[in-house]
């Protein structure tokens, strides 16, 4: 589903180089629900741009659903993004002054999809994180967990290969965030590979694997089987 060879990334700046990620070495299953873990500023998130195709990488080869991303156009890129990757965002990102059915609408749009397709799309997405009776309603309308579940149905409203969840339950309560967690854990169990980051030790236990991330390096990497093994160098 998801395999990284020695890859890496580098910032520049006039006066100084970062190597966000050093010869990072993964692969990740399908149907898996990996966690991704490690302090702040240790690569976490261009971790998950990388692997989400919003950064491009200097070194290394990235396989995503048997596809080499290297080499390829903006265009190419974003074809393949919209159609193998959904995401799901600390802060929602969802659109105020529109309903819940149009905000889940939004990326259906791009990808082309006809009417008729997308109402069934957006209708079973809802139905699945449990909102099908408020799809009328505005985000503003619903509560903290309530918005992060509409954000995840417009995630999978496409059926994406993987799903990329950037701290999902960074700004909810303890039962919200226990919601949340049991969503994404009965959507994983349908078939959907999640890539979750936290810093919640407790969520990340919940996955069935844990990768942790440190100094740019993936140094430690629960494994149920034998599978590539990374170590720090």
């Amino acid at each position: 589903m998801l395999k990284m060879q020695n890859i890496s990334k580098i910032f520049r700046t006039e006066l100084i180089e970062t190597h966000a990620l050093r010869d990072v070495n993964l692969h990740i299953k399908k149907g898996e629900f990996v966690s991704i873990t490690g302090p702040s500023g240790s690569g976490k998130t261009t971790f998950l741009n990388l692997a989400g195709l919003l950064e491009t990488f200097e070194e290394g080869d990235y396989f995503l659903d048997g596809v080499n991303v290297k080499g390829m156009n903006d265009n190419q890129i974003s074809a393949l993004r919209n159609e193998k990757i959904g995401f799901v965002f600390q802060s929602f990102n969802l659109i105020p002054d529109l309903p819940l059915f149009d905000n889940v609408d939004v990326p259906l749009r791009y990808r082309g999809f006809n009417r008729k397709e997308r109402k069934e799309r957006i209708e079973h997405a809802l139905e699945t994180v449990g909102l099908s009776a408020r799809m009328q309603h505005l985000p503003t309308q619903l509560s903290g967990g309530q918005q992060q579940r509409v954000a995840i149905a417009r995630a999978i409203a496409g059926e994406p290969a993987f799903l990329l969840a950037d701290e999902p339950t960074g700004n909810l309560d303890s039962m919200m965030a226990h919601s949340v967690m049991e969503l994404l854990e009965d959507i994983n169990k349908q078939g959907t590979t999640i890539i979750m980051v936290t810093h919640d030790d407790q969520l990340a236990k919940r996955a069935g694997r844990n990768i942790q991330i440190f100094d740019g390096q993936v140094s430690d990497i629960n494994l149920d089987s034998s599978d590539v093994l990374v170590k720090r160098a």
